[in-house]
């Protein structure tokens, strides 16, 4: 038989169930991710970071969202990409037939999305008296024939960056002599700035958005202007060379979400392929892949003081 204090015990302990159940659900309502709020992972390619740090900075001073960058080389981020690890992947390229096969089979069609033309920075140490070079020369040494060349720079064996001369050569592998690689763009910074006669290959948004420790090292290291077999002359890496696509070694971001529903991943892209994403782009000294909208304010008299 229960008593009385023991019946009023159970009731309310039923009740402490109840409002803890409905507390948990709010809990979860409140996290659900949608296109603007909640919490999501976005792989991207290490060499094109900064730019991407700034969208998202911006993107979570905005809106009740926090996207956690998982920055990689493109191998890995490609990779992880396909294992599921992330949704949503930020790369210098579009995914490639096998990839997409891989996501066809799961039922599931990439959303590829534009948001800015980046490009690929040769530079060398200040000392050097070169601050100009051909991209066949390059070529050159990636196949062995002699050249003037003392030694290529890149951030990391799996990058884009490493995958671009691979295939501007033609190659399957880097030579075994002459080509260094180490994990990350201002790895590469450090290195160059510190040894003559090296070429660095990084990407340009490390030098046009240098991080506090990077820009003192950028006091030692000249960017250099590239001819290839289509380019008159030497171009240096300026916004609109880029733009124009008249630096050869420019390329074209991509936001790339197999989501499958209307999350963070949706929404980001959005934001960085919209008004305010392509002013962030503009003002980084990339090139956006529209034109920011611009206010003009028209005044019918002219005031005096």
């Amino acid at each position: 038989m229960i008593n009385f204090k023991n019946k009023i015990a159970a009731i309310l302990f039923g009740i402490g169930l109840v409002l803890v159940g409905l507390y948990s659900c709010k809990g979860d309502s409140d996290n659900k991710e949608t296109i603007l709020t909640g919490t999501t992972s976005i792989l991207v390619d290490e060499s094109i970071l900064p730019i991407i740090e700034d969208q998202v900075a911006v993107f979570e001073s905005q809106y009740n969202a926090t996207i956690k960058l998982l920055p990689q080389s493109e191998k890995e981020s490609v990779q992880s990409f396909v294992n599921n690890k992330a949704r949503t992947i930020i790369l210098s390229r579009k995914l490639n037939a096998v990839e997409k096969t891989i996501f066809k089979n799961k039922k599931i069609t990439p959303l590829e999305t534009p948001f800015a033309i980046d490009a690929i920075a040769l530079i060398k140490n200040k000392t050097s008296k070169d601050s100009i070079q051909d991209i066949s020369e390059i070529v050159a040494f990636l196949k062995g024939n002699p050249t003037k060349i003392k030694g290529l720079v890149f951030d990391n064996a799996n990058s884009s960056t490493t995958r671009y001369f691979l295939e501007l050569a033609g190659l399957k592998s880097m030579p075994d002599t002459g080509v260094f690689s180490f994990t990350t763009n201002e790895e590469v910074l450090q290195y160059v700035s510190k040894n003559e006669g090296m070429i660095g290959v990084v990407g340009v948004n490390w030098i046009f958005q240098p991080s506090p420790a990077t820009k003192k090292i950028l006091e030692k290291i000249t960017v250099l202007s590239i001819k290839d077999k289509n380019t008159n002359g030497y171009v240096y890496p300026s916004q609109e060379n880029i733009a124009t696509r008249k630096y050869p070694l420019a390329r074209v971001l991509y936001i790339i979400n197999c989501q499958g529903f209307e999350g963070l991943g949706i929404g980001f892209a959005s934001f960085i392929s919209g008004e305010i994403g392509q002013r962030i782009i503009l003002k980084s000294g990339l090139a956006p892949v529209r034109e920011p909208s611009r206010n003009i304010s028209i005044r019918n008299k002219i005031e005096s003081n």
